[in-house]
């Protein structure tokens, strides 16, 4: 059903003619993403959907089980609009709760389970949600316990659904479920009853995903149903994949990647897709042999590792047809003898890539192009709307039926992040390449400050405040330095207080932590100086930071007898 059935207040919506434009072209897909499976589950249910070392799931079993949940969820008294705060991991239980609520128009807040009191605390005063579903055993970390000291603080928060652990009884404040409990507490037939009655529209929201930004304040981004099945499946296309195609992930399912690579596929397209909990390559490489794999991907920390790996030669590649990488993808290829690809993705709404029936210089030398037609990208003189010129890095800009036109109540980073014309401004330079008649992309770098540690970003001002509040610390700027297996690490510049000692690395982590912030988040080396380098108007010099912990990396590399990875551009 095309259109907006359940408006949420304070979301920036597509105009009516451009969304009527994108169904015309085929950009947008007049569904829901709960419409998908049932259409895949009915044609392919018997077909296997997601596979893991734990257990595997069939279509038409994903489709059974999230439709009870959706119901259950309903029953509860969520309604469509109202939104769930998720910190789960790469599980399958986490693929069925996403589609439970994914059916039920109840919008997953897509947080991750690193995210701490800061984090989470901030995600609910902006979302104003009413549940929280929780992974018991994802790490040592009590994530329910975090979950019901959110709860005590946040009002809106009634239900706190479980999985793969135990929830406690009610409390004052909430309710608590067990995520089984709530699936096996109604039977298939009444929940396709009580779905029946909520019509949710194509247009309506499915999800509100995360920007990282400088300050560290999660940016939220409303996202689709139509649009996020319409950017997907052009995605699929634009690397080769189809229903017979099999893609392994190890990395967060909830982040957009996770989504537009490896849930909607699998759901709308009818990919199977392999689930790891966390990254082990060796582990990896024999899933690849023993499903058949045809397609992997990694953001982060799986190329470089991979790379590393030294008994490749021991396993069979012999399915895999393409794998992709944030950086790299040259020695990638070199190394397994198979075709690699740089890709580049922004939460904003834009995906770049190749697939493997392109060109090396593709592949290799860019970060490819978009699979959607209906994408405009232009490059502009940073700080500006004025076009760059030809040949020069300029910052990447784009318009079309996936990008960011609001982000959640948030009216002034929209207006700091859109030209007057609605292009996004990623941040990130790049310059442009026609290579065989393709109009591609490389990436050069990026313009806002922060740290990408592994696909994460980490935005420098959060950290630099709470490093500040360190007794020893009188002023903290946090920048990043290269590393060989995140791509990135934050090192943070400390000026102390007089009398005071710099505090170490494992101090000055467990004081971030005691504060409520993520762990990833904390700095992995300190620097000490008496000053900041500053520039001709007097700001601090970030660059000249980074050009300065490059220099001391190659001189301790020279040392050690090693290479410096990963050098960046300061």
């Amino acid at each position: 059903m095309t259109g907006i059935q359940f408006p949420i207040e304070g979301v920036a919506y597509c105009p009516p003619a451009d969304a009527a434009r994108y169904f015309d072209t085929g950009a947008w897909v007049d569904d829901t993403l709960g419409g998908a499976l049932r259409k895949t589950a009915r044609r392919d249910g018997d077909r296997l959907a997601f596979i893991s070392d734990e257990r595997s799931i069939t279509f038409a079993e994903l489709d059974h089980r999230s439709e009870r949940l959706g119901a259950a969820l309903h029953q509860l008294g969520l309604r469509p609009g109202d939104r769930a705060i998720f910190q789960m991991g790469t599980t399958i239980d986490t693929v069925i709760a996403l589609m439970g609520c994914y059916k039920a128009g109840v919008v997953p807040v897509c947080a991750v389970p690193q995210y701490r009191e800061v984090e989470i605390g901030q995600l609910s005063a902006q979302s104003e949600p009413r549940a929280y579903f929780v992974q018991g055993d994802f790490s040592a970390f009590d994530l329910a316990g975090l979950a019901r000291g959110m709860a005590q603080r946040y009002p809106s928060l009634r239900h706190l659904i479980v999985a793969r652990g135990s929830p406690m009884p009610a409390r004052d404040s909430h309710q608590e479920h067990d995520l089984d409990g709530l699936i096996d507490g109604i039977s298939y037939e009444q929940a396709v009853d009580v779905l029946a009655r909520v019509a949710i529209g194509s247009e309506d929201v499915l999800s509100f995903q995360l920007s990282g930004g400088t300050t560290g304040v999660p940016k939220i981004i409303p996202r689709f149903h139509a649009e996020y099945i319409g950017h997907a499946l052009a995605c699929m296309r634009q690397l080769g994949q189809t229903e017979d195609s099999r893609l392994i992930w190890s990395l967060p399912l909830m982040h957009n990647a996770g989504q537009l690579y490896v849930l909607v596929p699998a759901v709308a397209g009818g990919m199977t897709s392999v689930l790891m909990p966390r990254v082990d390559i060796a582990r990896m490489l024999q899933l690849i042999a023993l499903h058949r794999v045809t397609h992997g991907m990694s953001i982060g920390p799986v190329a470089p590792q991979m790379i590393a790996y030294q008994d490749t030669a021991r396993h069979d590649l012999s399915s895999l047809e393409l794998f992709g990488t944030m950086t790299r993808a040259d020695a990638l290829e070199a190394h397994l003898g198979v075709p690699c690809f740089n890709l580049f993705g922004t939460t904003e709404g834009l995906l770049l890539g190749a697939g493997a029936r392109l060109p090396a210089g593709i592949r290799h030398g860019t970060q490819g192009f978009s699979g959607c037609p209906d994408d405009e990208i232009r490059l502009l003189v940073p700080g500006t709307d004025e076009p760059a010129p030809q040949g020069t890095p300029g910052e990447l800009c784009f318009r079309g039926p996936s990008s960011l036109r609001g982000y959640y109540k948030a009216p002034e980073a929209t207006a700091q992040s859109l030209t007057r014309d609605g292009f996004v401004r990623s941040g990130d330079l790049m310059t442009e390449h026609v290579i065989d008649g393709y109009r591609c992309f490389a990436f050069e770098g990026r313009l806002r400050d922060n740290v990408n540690r592994g696909g994460e970003k980490i935005g420098s001002e959060e950290v630099e405040a709470y490093v500040s509040r360190h007794p020893a610390v009188a002023d903290a700027k946090l920048v990043a330095m290269p590393d060989p297996l995140y791509g990135e690490k934050g090192c943070i510049y400390l000026i102390l207080r007089a009398g005071h000692a710099a505090p170490d690395v494992a101090d000055l982590a467990a004081f971030l932590v005691a504060q409520g912030l993520a762990k990833f988040k904390c700095p992995e080396r300190i620097e000490v100086v008496e000053e900041f380098p500053v520039t001709r108007v007097g700001k601090v010099d970030k660059a000249a930071l980074r050009a300065m912990v490059v220099r001391r990396l190659e001189v301790e590399a020279s040392i050690a007898g090693t290479d410096v990875p990963g050098r960046m551009s300061a």
